[in-house]
C-alpha cells in the first residue's frame, strides 16, 4: 500500500502512542516465577499508531502525530507505518530519547497475562508540539487522542480544537491513563466521544460501575452531562454498550476463534470511524467495529494486513 502524500488533507489524525511491540507467548499453561517455553515477535504498535494503520487499510486518509527516537527502532517504526499507508510526516523525532516499547506476555490461548509500556518519549508531545500542527489538526474530520498524552497536552488539544472543526475521540488506553482526561473535563473541554472499557469508565466517573446495561448507561449519562456526546463502553465477550445523550444500544460481540487479542480495540475504533466517514449511523458503525475486532483476534498480528472495509462489512452481516 502506498502512503498518502502529506499534501492530501487527512480525514483522521491519530495523536498519541507509537512504539515497537514485543509480544511473547507461552506454549504451555503459564507458570509464574520461572522460565516458560514460548515464542516471540516484534511488530509496530502503539494505540494511536495501530488505529492509524487500521484506518489506512480501511481506505481512510490518515496521519500520525506521535514521537519516536532517532534510533533504529524509530526508523523501522516509521518506515513500516508509512508503507501501510499512513502519513507519518507530522511525527516528531526526539534525539535525546529512545523510541517507546510495549512488551506483552500472552498465555497459550492468546489472552494477555501482563504488559509493560515504556513510553517516556510521549513527553515530547507537548502543547507546543500540537500548536505546530494546528492547521493539520483543524482540517481533520476526526482526531483520535489516546491516553498516552499528558493531562496538559490533552487539555490543550481539546481547547485548540474546541471551536468547531474536528471531532475528538479519546481512547483511554488503561485505567491510570484514563484519568488524564479529568482535568480537561473539569475545565469544560470534553471530547466528542470516549471509548473506555468498564474499568476505565469507572475511573472516569469516580465510582465502580457494574457490568450491566442500566449501570453503564447511568455512568455514560454522567459523562454526557459533562459534554461528551458519545460514550462507547467495551465489555469484552459481552460486546459493548453505545450511548448517546438521547439513546443507547447494546451490541453483542461476534464469535471468533482467538489467536491473539492484541490490537482488537484499536481495530474496533478504526472501523467505527471509517464507517462514520462512510455515512453510517452510530450503531451500524459500532457493528462494523465489532466485526473488525473479530477479524483481528483471529489473526496473530496486531493489525490484520489484508483488512478492508468490504471484509469488515461482510463479517458484520451487511
Amino acid at each position: 500500500m502506498v502512503a498518502h502524500p502529506p499534501s492530501q488533507t487527512a480525514q483522521v489524525i491519530a495523536v498519541g502512542g507509537a512504539n515497537m511491540d514485543l509480544k511473547v507467548q507461552t506454549l504451555a499453561p503459564a507458570v509464574p516465577g520461572t522460565s516458560n517455553p514460548g515464542r516471540a515477535a516484534q511488530t509496530p504498535g502503539g494505540v494511536a499508531r495501530n488505529v492509524a494503520e487500521n484506518l489506512a487499510r480501511l481506505g481512510v486518509r490518515v496521519a500520525l502525530l506521535s514521537a519516536v527516537g532517532t534510533d533504529a527502532l524509530g526508523d523501522g517504526l516509521l518506515r513500516q507505518t508509512a508503507e501501510a499507508g499512513v502519513d507519518v510526516s507530522p511525527t516528531r523525532r526526539a534525539a535525546d530519547q529512545a523510541t517507546g516499547t510495549y512488551t506483552a506476555v500472552l498465555d497459550r490461548g492468546g489472552e494477555l497475562l501482563i504488559a509493560v509500556a515504556a513510553m517516556e518519549i510521549m513527553s515530547a508531545l507537548t502543547p507546543a508540539a500540537l500548536l505546530e500542527q494546528d492547521e493539520l489538526l483543524r482540517g481533520a474530520h476526526y482526531i483520535v487522542a489516546d491516553g498516552n498524552l499528558s493531562p496538559d497536552t490533552l487539555l490543550h488539544l481539546l481547547h485548540q480544537t474546541g471551536e468547531g472543526g474536528a471531532r475528538v475521540v479519546f481512547e483511554p488506553v488503561s485505567v491510570p491513563k484514563a484519568v488524564r482526561l479529568l482535568p480537561a473535563l473539569e475545565a469544560g473541554h470534553a471530547p466528542w466521544a470516549i471509548t473506555p472499557n468498564l474499568s476505565e469508565l469507572s475511573a472516569l466517573v469516580g465510582t465502580d460501575v457494574a457490568d450491566n446495561a442500566s449501570a453503564i448507561r447511568e455512568a455514560a449519562l454522567t459523562l454526557h452531562g459533562r459534554g461528551v456526546e458519545v460514550v462507547w463502553v467495551r465489555r469484552g465477550v459481552r460486546g459493548s454498550l453505545l450511548s448517546a445523550a438521547d439513546d443507547s444500544w447494546e451490541l453483542p460481540a461476534l464469535s471468533a476463534e482467538v489467536a491473539d487479542v492484541t490490537g482488537a480495540g484499536d481495530a474496533t475504533l478504526a472501523a467505527f470511524l471509517a464507517a462514520l466517514l462512510g455515512g453510517e449511523t452510530l450503531p451500524d458503525a459500532a457493528r462494523e467495529g465489532h466485526a473488525a475486532a473479530a477479524l483481528t483476534v483471529e489473526s496473530d498480528q496486531t493489525v490484520v494486513p489484508d483488512l478492508t472495509r468490504a471484509a469488515v462489512r461482510l463479517r458484520a452481516g451487511f
